[in-house]
């Protein structure tokens, strides 16, 4: 029963949570870099959003503006990596660092600040949890519909095939640096977009959210896409599997929490989920296909002799 009761809010941290996997999904999958810049730019937006709607602005211009902050932060890591030659994974850590000092000056010093539902009016509050998903659903649609939109542009193509073979690309002209800019841009602002909801839905912003986010977006990304791969894949079925990963992992996320788990597990649980449905690809091309081309090459061998 009270896994029941849970499972709403579970549900709605869920599609905030899958929202910031799609960014994830956008740096690690479409641009093949392993952006790490995730943990400070859920951040930032978070913050952003929490001062902006206590300062009077109204909510959604708040969310605009963080997920334009966002935005800024994808292109200072993608500036490191195009203008500067720091690899992607270091730069990525280079802004995360960065962002910490900037985050912290945000919210004034202080290391959290609260936003009171019953003062401002929030596109959505864990107070009313079937409200936030549908809010939070609207919100996804939107961004899904837009996306598949943009990546059938030629601009959108063109930043595709940066991230399938990026020499290739620059041998057809395309401007591969600007590409891996504007990538990252779109993937934290994404990222950021979805801290100012969770900061809402939470009524809260800290300087520690958004720690280990690169590893809930990972988890979101990996169970989405086990599953979608069985329907029919392609950009649109993907990213709405990587929501569904995400509203996956935050029930199984709850499930854990009720059984009586310690809170100090739960990264470590993240961690491991990735783990598994990273390494069930390999160990399963490794162990079950040779498997399957053993039996399948004595069946032969047995006809022939017969």
């Amino acid at each position: 029963m009270a896994f029941l009761n849970a499972l709403p809010g579970a549900v709605a941290e869920g599609l905030i949570w899958g929202l910031m996997a799609i960014g994830v999904y956008i740096s690690y999958k479409i641009l093949d870099i392993a952006d790490l810049t995730v943990d400070g730019s859920i951040c930032t937006g978070a913050c952003v959003c929490a001062v902006l709607i206590t300062n009077g602005v109204p909510a959604w211009l708040s969310v605009i503006i963080a997920f334009i902050a966002g935005a800024l932060t994808g292109v200072l890591t993608g500036l490191f990596h195009t203008a500067l030659g720091i690899p992607s994974i270091l730069a990525g850590i280079l802004t995360q660092l960065i962002l910490y000092s900037v985050n912290l000056s945000i919210l004034g010093g202080k290391s959290l600040i609260t936003i009171n539902a019953r003062q401002y009016d929030l596109i959505l509050h864990m107070s009313d949890n079937i409200s936030a998903i549908i809010a939070a659903a609207i919100i996804i649609t939107a961004l899904i519909i837009g996306l598949w939109l943009f990546f059938y542009t030629e601009i959108g193509l063109t930043l595709k095939s940066t991230g399938d073979n990026p020499d290739m690309s620059r041998a057809q002209g395309i401007n591969v640096s600007f590409n891996k800019v504007l990538g990252l841009a779109i993937s934290n602002g994404i990222v950021a977009l979805s801290g100012a909801l969770l900061a809402q839905y939470k009524g809260s912003a800290s300087i520690n959210d958004g720690r280990g986010a690169i590893v809930i977006g990972l988890a979101a990304i990996f169970i989405g896409l086990s599953v979608s791969m069985k329907i029919k894949p392609n950009f649109v079925v993907s990213l709405i599997g990587v929501i569904c990963g995400g509203i996956v992992y935050y029930i199984i996320y709850n499930f854990v929490i009720l059984l009586g788990l310690k809170t100090d597990y739960l990264k470590m649980l993240s961690a491991i989920i990735v783990a598994i449905f990273l390494a069930v690809p390999y160990l399963k091309g490794k162990y079950f296909q040779k498997k399957k081309a053993a039996t399948s090459s004595n069946e032969a061998g047995g006809a022939a002799n017969a």
